[in-house]
């Protein structure tokens, strides 16, 4: 293999990597794995995120607050706006609805979501989409704010077919994280197939999700090539061709021009 891949959604900045980010890092050298993106969870974690960022040149940034986070500060506009002017943010997230862990009256969740799409395209970046059970009001919100406008990507895509293609249609990437990888994954494994190649990412969202042959050990970026390896099967192509394609795509989207 010799093109390089991005991990388009991880947490490096999370506990399980502290104090080893260059080892995490070298590894990535190792697999060929050029780049990666981590997303925003909360704002109390964003100084940590931003200096990871300015310490590695080959690391990129979100800003946002998770869905199903209750506690801590709650975004605004504004707040997100100011946050993404360095330039090492490339996008606005992780956003979106969760219904999985959560119950009772969420409406709070929506309203988060449509703050984040409003800085979304106030500030020009595009948008990390997270939606678990959840699918209806996610994009009945997105077309409601006009969220093409702004663009991004659903990532660890785990929806039906069906809600791929209205993700489509309104202009987002899709990205495919290790679920792939697994044996009885077979609505993942469709969609990674089916995918336009200009609309495809990679990811391993890490420390979560390791992929096959790695699965229930801490995933780390460097195992998104195992990631690549399983979409290029299913797509009949070659490994090297995928990661051209998807890097290519990562950068059209997130920073605008190809390095």
């Amino acid at each position: 293999m010799t093109e390089l891949l991005v991990d388009s959604h991880c947490h490096l900045d999370f506990p399980d990597f502290q104090g080893n980010e260059t080892t995490y890092l070298a590894a990535m050298q190792e697999h060929h794995v050029g780049w990666a993106l981590i997303a925003g969870v909360t704002l109390e974690r964003f100084p940590g995120v931003l200096a990871l960022v300015e310490r590695f040149p080959n690391l990129y940034a979100g800003v946002g607050v998770h869905p199903d986070t209750e506690q801590g500060e709650e975004p605004t506009v504004a707040t997100l706006l100011r946050l993404a002017e360095h330039p090492k943010i490339v996008a606005i997230g992780e956003t979106g609805l969760d219904y999985y862990r959560l119950e009772g009256d969420l409406e709070w969740q929506r309203e988060r979501f449509r703050t984040h799409i409003r800085a979304a395209k106030l500030s020009n970046k595009p948008l990390i989409i997270h939606t678990r059970e959840a699918a209806e009001d996610t994009l009945r919100i997105l077309r409601e704010e006009n969220a093409g406008e702004a663009g991004g990507v659903f990532h660890c895509f785990t929806e039906t077919l069906g809600v791929a293609k209205a993700a489509l249609d309104l202009g987002f990437h899709i990205s495919i994280s290790g679920i792939v990888t697994f044996k009885k994954a077979q609505q993942v494994k469709e969609v990674a197939a089916f995918v336009p190649l200009d609309r495809l990412l990679v990811e391993t969202d890490s420390p979560y999700l390791a992929p096959v042959p790695h699965r229930g050990k801490l995933n780390q970026s460097a195992w998104v090539r195992h990631v690549a390896a399983e979409v290029a099967q299913l797509r009949g192509m070659a490994v090297d061709e995928l990661a051209r394609e998807t890097t290519k795509n990562f950068f059209k989207l997130f920073i605008k021009s190809n390095e």
